[in-house]
């Protein structure tokens, strides 16, 4: 039984889940309703099995908790998501969904049953499962969601302009240029991952906290710009084998891939595709590519990109030995340190947020554009799988994804704690990713 202190702590969980409802609902009104079954990316599911499957995840993760089983067919049907990294693309057609409207009673319905036992109820409610508490899997379920507004976000974005509800896009600039430059990290310790006994939430990939040593490297100060990119491409980058690894090249070569996915050429200029319009390439944006195309620039220019650890000391690390919550120091994250939070559909100038710099002035390390690093996605030491969600980090752990650090214009405020880790195969171009390099 929940005691009254465990329902004072969980009250607030429950109205962060409610918001987060409130959040994805109005995502997916973007969205025409007659778009809802488009499979916008081709390894991806159709839109309409994600109206169903954040409802279902909830449902499959709390149910031990809350009731027995309900909608057992849909439980199945929107239970799991596709990793790009399979066997083949999906094949099934719109006619095996069910329709909108059959979804959204379903929905509907799991939020009333869960929403029965989280309110008046909670003192009746079981305090969780597999030795977890009610609120680790309350933030598991409101993280979920919201990880999901972020990738649905890369789905949305290639649907074709008339196939969504126009929504207000700012555009973040500076009114100076940027000139690129390295910053010196002094050699020193970079703390990684969460203790298990710190009491924060944390997804299973992020324990066991650890410590290790970096030596001293440089950074670029700025995450590399659509500008600096197109040096790139101009100079033959994709068209040159010695700058991308074999598995890299073969794909760029079988899929006839010569520039960043969010470019297109006309005439002699390029232009950018951003969610609702299409404009004049932004020189001083940071460029969106796959860990394939970073890793080949990064040969290209004679550095590489950043391990985990050395992206981590840059970003937190203090000068006494310490490290910070977030770059700029303790302080909550807010519009004029960084572009996360939802707050734009865009990326804006990598020197907009000079107040967000780390101790080592590096800029720009949180928000505007996830972070590729050179380190295979991979359990830390004592890495346990959360049993109610296997696969979450495990099924991943393969040499084929690499970690991500930072956050994107659509990345939810609660997931740019220093510890939480994101990652995507190194040949998905459709993730809002970036990159900086290093000097050792």
């Amino acid at each position: 039984m929940l005691t009254a202190e465990t329902q004072s702590a969980t009250q607030p969980l429950v109205e962060r889940l409610a918001d987060a409802r409130r959040q994805s609902d109005a995502f997916f009104d973007v969205v025409r309703p007659d778009s809802i079954f488009e499979r916008p990316i081709p390894e991806r599911h159709r839109i309409i099995f994600y109206v169903g499957h954040l409802e279902a995840f909830d449902w499959n993760l709390l149910h031990d908790v809350l009731t027995p089983s309900f909608h057992p067919e849909f439980a199945r049907l929107f239970a799991f998501g596709i990793d790009p990294v399979g066997g083949g693309l999906p094949t099934d057609q719109p006619s095996d969904w069910p329709s909108l409207a059959v979804v959204r009673e379903y929905v509907r319905d799991v939020r009333a049953r869960i929403d029965d036992k989280l309110g008046a109820e909670l003192d009746a409610v079981s305090t969780g499962r597999d030795g977890f508490g009610l609120d680790t899997l309350l933030n598991v379920a409101i993280e979920h969601r919201l990880m999901h507004l972020e990738t649905l976000a890369y789905m949305f974005h290639q649907l074709p302009f008339a196939a969504k509800v126009k929504q207000p896009a700012s555009i973040v600039q500076t009114p100076f240029p940027v000139f690129p430059s390295m910053v010196r990290v002094p050699a020193g310790s970079a703390r990684l991952g969460l203790s298990r006994n710190a009491g924060i939430f944390g997804w299973d990939n992020e324990f066991e906290a650890h410590t290790v040593q970096v030596p001293e490297f440089k950074i670029d100060k700025y995450m590399v710009t659509n500008a600096q990119f197109l040096e790139f491409m101009n100079s033959g980058g994709y068209e040159t084998s010695s700058f991308w690894r074999e598995e890299d090249w073969k794909w760029k070569s079988e899929n006839a891939i010569g520039h960043p996915v969010f470019w297109r050429k006309a005439g002699s200029e390029w232009l950018y595709r951003t969610m609702f319009d299409e404009i004049a390439l932004p020189l001083d944006w940071p460029v969106y590519v796959s860990h394939a195309e970073a890793s080949a620039y990064a040969l290209w220019a004679g550095k590489g990109l950043p391990t985990e650890e050395q992206w981590q000391r840059a970003a937190y690390a203090t000068e006494n030995g310490d490290q910070n919550l977030y770059p700029w120091g303790n302080q909550s994250p807010t519009k004029k340190l960084g572009n996360f939070d939802f707050q734009s559909w865009n990326p804006g100038a990598v020197n907009a947020y000079p107040q967000g710099a780390s101790t080592y002035g590096v800029e720009g390390m949180l928000g505007n554009g996830w972070e590729w690093t050179s380190t295979p996605f991979a359990p830390y030491p004592g890495f346990q799988a959360f049993p109610f969600y296997r696969g979450y980090s495990a099924d991943f752990f393969d040499g084929k994804h690499f970690v991500m650090k930072g956050g994107s214009p659509r990345t939810a405020a609660c997931m740019l704690r220093p510890t939480f880790r994101n990652w995507f195969q190194a040949h998905y171009q459709y993730v809002y990713a970036g990159f900086r390099c290093v000097n050792t």
